[in-house]
Parts: C-alpha cells; structure tokens; sequence
C-alpha cells in the first residue's frame, strides 16, 4: 500500500472538517468547531488499476493570511485540496493566497480546487466555473457539498490519482 500526506486547506468556515468528515466518516454535523492548529484523519482509498492508496488527510486550521505555521503544516504533502466558500465570494482570494504559499514554500503540487456548500443554492455568490478562471492550474475544480456528499468522494479519488501519478513519492510527515 502507498502512502501519502495530502492537505485541505482554505479560509475560515468554508467547510474543511466538514468534508474531511463526509469523506472519512460518511458523517456531517452542522456544529461548528474551528479547527486549532491540525487535525489529522487517514483513509483507504482503493482506485482501478492503481495501488490502493492510504490518504493521512492534513485538515489545517483555517486561515486568510499564511503564516510560518501554515507552511509548515504544508511540509511533505504530495497535493491538497484549496476550499472556497460558494456562500461567500472573498474566500476565493485567499485560496489564491494559500495557494502561492504552498508553491513558494514546497513546490508547485497537484491540487483540486473545491467550491464548498453548493447545496445553499439561493445564497450562491460563486461556483467552480467561477474558481476555474480565477485559480487555472488546478487538476479540477469541483462544486462539493459536505452536506448531501456531492462530489466529496470525486474530489479524493481525482487528488488520490493525480498525486499517484505524479512522481516522486512522499511519506507522510510527522505529526506536528
């Protein structure tokens, strides 16, 4: 079995935990918990014709402004997951921001841009459409909704097969 650090990373309230958990756990709760520092989950994921793939899901604390810690969180991820908020248009910006952190600090990784929430239709300022001509470069962009689950699984297997293939492989990193 591979094994493989990935992040979820975006700015505060998006819905990181929340997808983590849908992913994870099958779960959601509409309690809101702020995560302090990073929370760390892993999964199985098996995926046709590849080695199954253990997942250590780095779901790091929400933030606008990267900071040194941040970075830091981000050291030995094979990709991430940069999560916008469709109810809120602004956290599109920060993942342009976070997004540039994790390039200048640990190299231009594969990514999956997700614009969370998108079962809120009536309160929807922004989709993936929207993200894709904003944050090119990205494997995909996904409309996601931890809520009903759509597209939460697509959005793993799609990251899952991107870091598969994209070369040099990269344990885990310690635990902060």
């Amino acid at each position: 079995m591979v094994s493989r650090k990935i992040c979820i990373v975006g700015d505060f309230a998006v819905g990181k935990t929340s997808l983590v958990r849908r992913f994870v756990r099958q779960q959601f709760s509409d309690k809101y918990l702020t995560t302090i520092g990073v929370k760390v989950d892993t999964k199985e994921l098996v995926l046709p014709d590849l080695p199954p793939l253990k997942l250590a899901i780095w779901d790091i604390a929400g933030t606008d402004t990267p900071s040194d810690l941040f970075v830091r969180y981000a050291r030995g991820a094979a990709g991430f997951l940069l999560v916008a908020d469709a109810t809120r248009a602004e956290t599109l910006h920060c993942c342009g921001d976070l997004r540039e952190a994790i390039f200048a600090s640990v190299g231009r990784l594969p990514h999956v841009v997700l614009v969370n929430k998108s079962d809120l239709v009536d309160e929807c300022e922004l989709d993936a459409s929207m993200a894709r001509t904003t944050l090119y470069g990205a494997v995909d962009w996904l409309d996601t909704s931890a809520l009903t689950g759509d597209n939460v699984e697509r959005a793993f297997e799609i990251l899952g097969k991107a870091v598969l293939s994209s070369g040099t492989p990269k344990p885990p990193a310690a635990d902060p």
